[in-house]
């Protein structure tokens, strides 16, 4: 019997039929989870038989993310046994349940995968890869409340991996993505993908195509981490930006989103998950940098190995100064009062530039916008980052629309409502989309030649 593929796709689908074909064009290195939980009116064996055996069959309590009621325990096994005639080949029970005779007479033919989810807080796999069930693979799952929660799983994974042990063992929530996408690193034998055509199983699961273009099962021990660190950050282009240059120049690295929104928090990570390289975004710009002892702001940090000091840039300010060059001079009206704002306010200073900045510390009239006439707005809030944001200062806006040339936004999402405001307006408009691109190739130039692989 053949060996579990890296990528086991859960079938989540509302209809089995769009199931079915999901499972159909899935290629030989994704096998599908049947959830029989999802299909509870559904016949198992004929399930399987559908799905020609290559399945893993698993049923799903509700207290373990599943939809079959804890209390009708008997009646769950009754229905996993089920498929068994069908002939799957693989089976998923849970950890620290006894073989039931049904499945134990099938082990000829049937694989079994031996599962755990554990409540948030408990990280307890050391322990258990002790005094292992009967099985041919094993899957662990627990809960990230912080980001740098993963990092307890490094040993135990690698351990595993030394003494031939089918493992997969990560966290669940948007700050355990790391467990999910580094787990042929840390030395799992497979990980967990949403279809790419249907909702994910559990919170921060991926989608297939996401793994596959990522090549997380292709990844080794010897790849070290790169992301963007902030909150929020999984809508980043950054991944998709920064991982395909890694792979063109060669490079051992994988670049993924770090949810944090605390510098302590961050800091905890960077050693925990062992992160090379960094980009930095809101709100850890100013205060992640100070907490590492360098002067902020700062979007960039990498170091070419764990343990060895960080180095930094600012590739915003290099982006802008870029820009800068490029747009009439004359006053500037600046939106925005945090690291960005900070950023900005400096190098149009140095530009020569008046400048009048506007922020909720710093209110300002629209008379006073209206004298001060600009001929530049740069947009440096974070307003833009949700599709339903207003665009900052509307009046204050409209006050300086008489006398305004040209517009900069920092928010590199399309249309947001100041982009629309400026293309109104008929202005020369230099997007975040723009900006972003410049400044993430200095970084992707920064974490090639700086960040060495993984320790």
């Amino acid at each position: 019997m053949k060996p579990l593929p890296f990528h086991l796709v859960t079938l989540t689908h509302p209809r089995w039929e769009d199931a079915l074909h999901c499972a159909k064009r899935l290629g030989e290195d994704a096998l599908p989870e049947l959830r029989l939980d999802l299909f509870p009116d559904l016949d198992p064996e004929a399930l399987v038989d559908a799905l020609k055996r290559r399945c893993l069959v698993t049923c799903r309590r509700a207290s373990e993310g599943g939809r079959w009621p804890d209390e009708d325990e008997a009646g769950r096994l009754a229905h996993l046994c089920r498929a068994l005639p069908g002939r799957p080949a693989w089976l998923d029970l849970e950890w620290d349940l006894p073989i039931p005779p049904e499945i134990e007479v099938s082990r000829t033919h049937v694989r079994l995968l031996r599962s755990v989810h554990v409540k948030p807080g408990v990280f307890d796999l050391e322990a258990r890869l002790t005094e292992l069930p009967p099985g041919e693979a094993y899957k662990w799952v627990g809960w990230a409340g912080r980001l740098g929660d993963a990092g307890h799983l490094r040993r135990p994974l690698a351990w595993a991996r030394d003494h031939g042990i089918p493992l997969a063992a990560f966290l669940m929530g948007p700050k355990g993505l790391p467990s999910r996408a580094l787990q042929s690193v840390w030395g799992g034998a497979f990980t967990y993908a949403a279809p790419d055509d249907g909702p994910p199983a559990a919170p921060g699961q991926l989608p297939l195509a996401l793994l596959r273009a990522w090549r997380c099962a292709k990844l080794h021990p010897a790849h070290g981490l790169c992301g963007v660190i902030g909150d929020p950050v999984l809508h980043s282009r950054g991944p998709a930006f920064h991982n395909p240059r890694f792979q063109r120049a060669f490079k051992d690295l994988l670049y993924l989103p770090l949810l944090c929104g605390e510098a302590e928090e961050a800091v905890e990570a960077l050693d925990a998950l062992e992160v090379l390289g960094l980009s930095i975004t809101a709100p850890l710009k100013l205060s992640l940098p100070a907490a590492l002892g360098l002067q902020g702001p700062l979007n960039t940090l990498w170091r070419r190995r764990v343990g060895e000091p960080w180095q930094g840039a600012n590739t915003d300010a290099e982006a802008f100064a870029q820009a800068l060059a490029t747009l009439s001079p004359g006053p500037v009206l600046l939106l925005g009062g945090g690291g960005v704002a900070e950023t900005s306010l400096a190098l149009l200073e140095a530009s020569g530039r008046p400048v009048l900045q506007v922020s909720r510390a710093q209110p300002r009239s629209e008379a006073t916008v209206a004298a001060f006439a600009p001929v530049g707005l740069v947009q440096a809030t974070s307003l833009g980052m949700s599709a339903d944001d207003l665009a900052p200062f509307p009046a204050l806006l409209a006050a300086a629309r008489p006398s305004a040339r040209w517009a900069l936004e920092w928010i590199y999402k399309e249309d947001t409502a100041f982009a629309l405001w400026a293309k109104e307006a008929g202005l020369q408009l230099i997007s975040g989309a723009s900006l972003f691109e410049a400044q993430a190739e200095g970084q992707s130039r920064r974490f090639i030649e700086g960040c060495g692989g993984a320790t």
